[in-house]
């Protein structure tokens, strides 16, 4: 997003709707959340916005005598992805609803009301059209057009230039996206501002996003409805913006579907979508990874995104009922470096929205998959058909965990190349006993050590943390429980390297 005038300010970051959503709510402390990207025009933003809000109290003097000034803080550098509301840091300065500005997943909060201004990304609309021409026009092809939020203000301006292209007697059947909100309130679902609402189709005031038919579809703040009896099998994909994590939820999600990508940026076409195609095969082999896992952490990814406590638990009695041991990590944006703190992890669960759930890096020591490929490894009989789930909220209790016999015969695993059997939990005591008492017992019986060379371990599979760091060669600093005095210290040299104090007596003496 470049802007170069006042004009352009107003415009791209929405300053009128802005001011009129605070307004109107009668919010007096604000929370104004920018991406790195767009931190640089924060303070142009903001004397922007009071200039506004100071002109709208005035005009309506006589009903706002006693309303307070409003309070604007800019929140940058998140504890989680910026594409999500940061609620938490919102909270740190009391504020009564946060504006969201730039790329959005568009997850539903919890707490707080939230005004998305997506920004308005230029591109050619002729352009464009020629190339949605080249695809819906010759052979009469069923076309989805999805696009970016920040190209969302394009979008009618493109469907009207192609109605004019196709002329009255050719009808193809492209449909198009609208965005699903940019008005978000925790208790009522989301709804449509005029502008959005003008450029993106119809769309109802109190859209919601537990309303949706069986023909209606929803991804990354987008939503559509296909006529009755088709398919998204059927469509054609016609994606307009660049290729960042929106665009791959799309590709992971209608994996069976072809797609194709408009680069407004470049005015180009990309059909090449090899690389990411790969990216499935890959998941499919971190849950083939996940199925041998015995340690298992559930890395919390968001703490505003609403229903993530719900996976949280949901996820414990799943992992808990396949026999592994489940820890769960608040760490903030996780990185390989913070994830080495956790070696006995076998395989991680990464909770948040789904624009941020792929955390793949050959820098990460275990793999990290998402709930929906959790459910798939730790569900036994449970097959992939194909179908690809990125938005946790749609896994909440979408089926049942089930119940497991652990007396059933061993699995075959794919990546050892024969039959293992799962962990059996103990059937006594607590889980604190299994941890401490037992835990070392439990090591024991998995570590083969030679007669004669103690530092020759083969060492088994742990099934906790206890007993992981049982089998670890280092465990830290050794206590002495039986009262034995630590070694005397004595007194080292002194002085400097060109005569010691030593040194210099013996040289003296001499």
């Amino acid at each position: 997003m470049v802007i170069h005038s006042a004009m352009d300010l107003e415009s791209n970051y929405e300053i009128a709707p802005t001011a009129e959503f605070i307004q109107s709510n009668k919010f007096t402390r604000v929370a104004l959340q920018f991406p790195d990207e767009l931190l640089k025009d924060a303070v142009r933003v903001v004397s922007a916005l009071r200039a506004k809000l100071r002109t709208l109290r005035e005009s309506n003097a006589e009903q706002n005598d006693d309303a307070p000034e409003v309070g604007l803080f800019v929140m940058a550098d998140t504890a989680y992805g910026s594409c999500c509301v940061d609620e938490v840091g919102a909270s740190h300065v009391d504020a009564d609803a946060v504006v969201h500005y730039g790329h959005t997943c568009l997850s539903p909060t919890t707490t707080l009301p939230a005004f998305f201004v997506f920004g308005k990304t230029s591109i050619s609309v002729p352009d464009c059209v020629k190339n949605l021409s080249h695809y819906a026009l010759p052979n009469g092809r069923r076309v989805l057009v999805l696009f970016g939020l920040d190209y969302a203000h394009s979008i009618q301006n493109i469907r009207e230039k192609f109605a004019e292209v196709c002329g009255a007697e050719s009808k193809p059947e492209v449909q198009y996206a609208n965005v699903i909100c940019s008005v978000m309130n925790p208790s009522k679902g989301c709804k449509v501002s005029n502008e959005v609402q003008g450029t993106s189709g119809s769309l109802t005031d109190n859209n919601s996003f537990g309303t949706l038919s069986a023909n209606t579809y929803s991804i990354g703040g987008l939503v559509w409805k296909l006529p009755e009896g088709h398919k998204m099998d059927d469509y054609l994909l016609f994606w307009i913006g660049s290729n960042n994590s929106a665009f791959a939820n799309i590709v992971l999600t209608y994996n069976g579907c072809e797609i194709v990508r408009y680069d407004a940026s470049e005015c180009s076409m990309v059909t090449d979508l090899s690389q990411q195609r790969k990216i499935l095969k890959r998941r499919y082999y971190l849950m083939e990874k996940a199925k041998d896992a015995n340690i298992v952490g559930i890395l919390v990814g968001t703490l505003g995104v609403a229903g993530y406590l719900n996976m949280i638990h949901q996820m414990k009695v799943l992992i808990t009922g396949a026999g592994k041991k489940v820890y769960t990590l608040v760490m903030g944006r996780p990185n390989p470096a913070k994830l080495a703190n956790f070696p006995e992890c076998d395989i991680f669960i990464y909770v948040s929205c789904a624009q941020t759930a792929l955390l793949d890096s050959k820098e990460y020591l275990a793999p990290v998959i998402t709930p929906f490929e959790a459910m798939l490894a730790f569900n036994r009989g449970c097959q992939w058909t194909g179908e690809y789930v990125m938005e946790f909220r749609d896994l909440i209790n979408s089926s049942p965990v089930e119940s497991r016999n652990f007396s059933e015969e061993a699995r075959f695993s794919f990546l050892q190349g024969g039959y293992v059997e799962d962990f059996h939990p103990q059937g006594n005591g607590t889980e604190e006993d299994k941890e401490g008492a037992l835990a070392l017992a439990n090591a024991t019986e998995k570590v083969l050590q030679l007669r004669d060379n103690p530092n020759s371990i083969v060492k088994g599979t742990a099934k906790s943390g206890a007993e992981f760091l049982a089998t670890r060669s280092y465990q830290g600093l050794d206590i002495h429980y039986d009262g034995s005095l630590p070694e005397p210290y004595f007194i080292g040299r002194s002085g400097r390297a060109a005569g010691y104090e030593d040194e210099k007596n013996g040289h003296e003496k001499s």
